[in-house]
């Protein structure tokens, strides 16, 4: 069968019980010619090969004619394919945004706006005006009127930095429609003309005389929507303001009482703003002298003139306006809906974005606003995602005073910004942001190579901040040496004020710090909801660290049930991992590469057996990378026997050095425990991956057929003698 007529027979096979799901995996399996990441979690095969297809054709790694199954002249690849679209990766000089505002490919973007959840960017070039523009009519048709809620981009060294505040400003619901000759954007004519027909339908229903009407027909011509022949005055203006070497400065008259427009003299648009509000958007501009504004007009798209285009120095104008922000734009209130967020801005507060301290200092003074007074914005993404970034002081200024009114985002990740000292920048926007009543962010996210400050300290920063979040995750490779002197408590925000905070998961990855409980008991005390913390890289600075850690989650946090230790070294802590897996709340415990049987003796493994055995609470439990090795692993199987109060459901034992004839040792012995209890066992997973059971193909098949009989595993086809040449050349 051809895709078509495969898709065709979809829901006559669906009907009649039958799966397809064979055909389309045989069909990656001959197209595609390789094996998707995370396969054994994929449940729908015909939406993984069409998504894959979909963007294979549109980058051009995909010929259609290569494979008779593909070729069908009733099909057409990326409309019949964009429904099951639901992310999709743009990628170097953009070509695929390119591709998808063409004329000839509307219904398929229109397919999109429907489908499609996640839009990510990886590996951007510097583009060309003509792509921008491209580039902003599909954020605008996938994001403000679409069903986009996730926006993530990586791999960027050298960003440029119009084209990355531009996908920033328009993920978080901005938009000066002029830039983007929004006159093409059918949506929001259609959503403008509903307040215009009302209002005249109620100065009709008024029953004017005709000289009254007249009247009202004049002023009608500043209403949103108004018909193309109404923005003759303003264009015949803005041609004036276009050929003028004179430029705006920002409004003086922003802070009075009358709403005020402003028109830039490059881009030739009035600002965004919704149905029957006023926009008030000061525009920067680069000399001192000020144009008033000549027409106020309350349109959220202007629609200019065809043949325009959108001017790259108004562009960057705009977005360093963000970047600007006066210090006396502040939001102080914010109503949102599904589709729309509206800010009033007042005066000054304290959480205000970008104060001025150190790491977000200024320059030059306030040079101009980016502000909202009783303004629409667009609709805007719930995720957020910034993956090998490199982030400027100024870049983090404009993400930080978008960050202070994104009310709409729930995920935020900052992953190898080189943020540095600008994480106080971040941070004063995200103070901001927690002041809004409808702030709904619950997860942040950040990772660097160099810490600015102490993870702990950082970690005590952000719940201040923004008390109301769920996931606090904070990883760092490397302390920074200027910081290297700096004492653990840096009073700036060790003697910080923690509220009571709603965290659910905290994880902290040290750059080889000290863990020191003292530090951490206000964040634990703060979080009572806490019920998963992972430690990871840390050192223990002496031997009772680890017990006082242990006693402060037995005080502060009640409903702890998941701890996972990464990377700390526990070979001198035995007596504190037995208390651990007797806790009878804990649910999940991983001791990751800690080292765990480096100096102990055979009585700790029994030990730890006999408490997991004793221990009806705990449902998982990780040892990877500890050297179990063949005779340990086996011993591990008792954890299952016949007396065993034990409700464990998985294990984890990757990268423990695990050889076929030991895996099917353990195999036998499980499968003689099973027996004895009369085949009821809760084992339901084991991970295998990174051992070496490619030293015995056979046997490690035998025993992996044998198990499967038992329970889910999970392993990986890992070349062990590559693995250890690769650990002996960076020794």
């Amino acid at each position: 069968l051809t895709i078509f007529r495969l898709e065709r027979a979809e829901g006559a096979a669906r009907r009649a019980g039958l799966s397809t799901q064979p055909i389309w995996r045989q069909l990656w399996d001959d197209v595609m010619k390789t094996r998707p990441p995370n396969s054994e979690n994929i449940t729908c095969w015909r939406k993984k090969f069409l998504e894959t297809f979909f963007s294979n054709v549109l980058h051009g790694v995909l010929d259609v004619s290569s494979d008779w199954r593909l070729n069908d002249h009733h099909f057409s690849p990326l409309l019949h394919s964009s429904p099951h679209v639901s992310q999709l990766t743009l990628c170097n000089m953009l070509q695929g945004a390119v591709e998808l505002t063409a004329e000839h490919n509307h219904k398929v973007l229109e397919n999109l706006a429907g489908s499609l959840r996640i839009l990510k960017f990886q590996h951007l070039l510097s583009s060309d005006q003509s792509i921008r523009r491209s580039l902003v009519l599909l954020l605008h048709r996938l994001i403000h009127h679409g069903s986009v809620s996730q926006v993530s981009m990586y791999s960027w060294p050298v960003p440029d930095t119009v084209l990355l505040v531009l996908i920033l400003s328009m993920s978080a619901g901005f938009w000066r429609s002029g830039n983007a000759l929004a006159y093409q954007c059918g949506l929001c004519r259609e959503e403008d003309k509903a307040p215009r027909q009302e209002l005249v339908q109620e100065r009709a229903e008024r029953g004017h005389d005709a000289g009254r009407e007249g009247s009202d027909g004049e002023n009608q011509k500043g209403l949103p929507g108004a018909p193309e022949e109404a923005d003759a005055p303003l264009n015949s203006v803005l041609s004036v303001l276009r050929s003028s070497p004179l430029q705006n400065q920002p409004c003086e008259e922003a802070s009075s009482e009358g709403p005020c427009d402003h028109t830039s003299t490059q881009g030739g648009s009035s600002p965004h703003c919704g149905s029957g509000q006023l926009s008030c958007r000061p525009v920067l501009r680069k000399t001192r002298r000020r144009i008033k504004p000549a027409v106020g007009r309350k349109r959220r798209c202007l629609r200019r003139s065809r043949g325009s285009h959108a001017d790259p120095e108004d562009l960057y104008d705009f977005v360093f306006t963000v970047a600007r922000e006066d210090n006396s734009g502040l939001p102080d209130k914010t109503s949102t809906t599904e589709g729309e967020n509206t800010e009033n801005w007042t005066g000054s507060s304290p959480g205000s974005p970008c104060t001025g301290h150190a790491g977000c200092r200024k320059r030059g003074g306030p040079a101009g606003i980016f502000s909202l007074k009783a303004a629409h914005r667009f609709r805007s993404v719930s995720t957020l995602e910034l993956f090998s970034i490199p982030l400027t002081g100024e870049t983090c200024r404009t993400l930080s005073n978008l960050l202070s009114s994104w009310v709409s985002l729930e995920n935020l990740v900052l992953s190898y910004n080189g943020l540095d000292a600008n994480i106080c920048c971040i941070l004063s926007g995200l103070r901001a942001l927690s002041c809004q009543p409808h702030c709904r962010l619950r997860v942040l996210r950040v990772s660097d190579v160099f810490s600015h400050m102490p993870c702990v300290e950082l970690v005590r920063c952000v719940l201040s901040a923004l008390p109301q979040l769920h996931t606090l995750s904070v990883s760092f490779d490397l302390k920074n040496q200027l910081e290297g002197n700096r004492p653990e408590g840096n009073p700036s925000c060790s003697e910080v004020e923690i509220p009571e905070s709603c965290l659910e998961q905290l994880e902290i990855r040290f750059p080889r710090e000290p863990l020191h409980t003292t530090f951490l008991l206000p964040v634990l005390k703060a979080s009572k909801s806490l019920q998963q913390l992972s430690l990871d890289s840390a050192t223990l600075p002496c031997p009772r660290e680890l017990g006082l850690l242990l006693e402060a989650l037995k005080e502060c946090t009640p409903n702890l049930k998941k701890l996972s230790f990464h990377d700390v070294n526990l070979a001198e802590h035995q007596k504190e991992v037995l208390l651990l897996l007797q806790d009878p709340v804990l649910q999940e415990i991983t001791f990751s590469f800690c080292r765990l049987f480096e100096s102990s003796t055979a009585e700790f493994l029994s030990e730890i057996i006999n408490t997991v055995k004793r221990n009806s609470s705990l449902k998982s439990l990780k040892l990877p990378g500890n050297r179990l090795g063949n005779h340990r692993l086996v011993a591990l199987a008792d954890i299952f026997s016949e007396d065993s109060s034990s409700s464990l459901c998985q294990l984890d034992v990757s990268s423990n050095c695990i050889k076929p004839d030991g895996l099917l040792e353990f195999t036998k012995k499980l499968e003689g425990h099973i027996q004895q209890r009369g085949g009821q066992i809760q084992f339901t997973h084991l991970r295998l991956f990174q051992n070496w059971l490619d030293q015995d193909a056979e046997t490690a098949q035998e025993a992996l057929r044998r198990l499967k009989a038992v329970c889910s595993v999970v392993n990986d086809s890992w070349d062990s003698s590559q693995a250890f040449a690769d650990y002996i050349s960076v020794m």
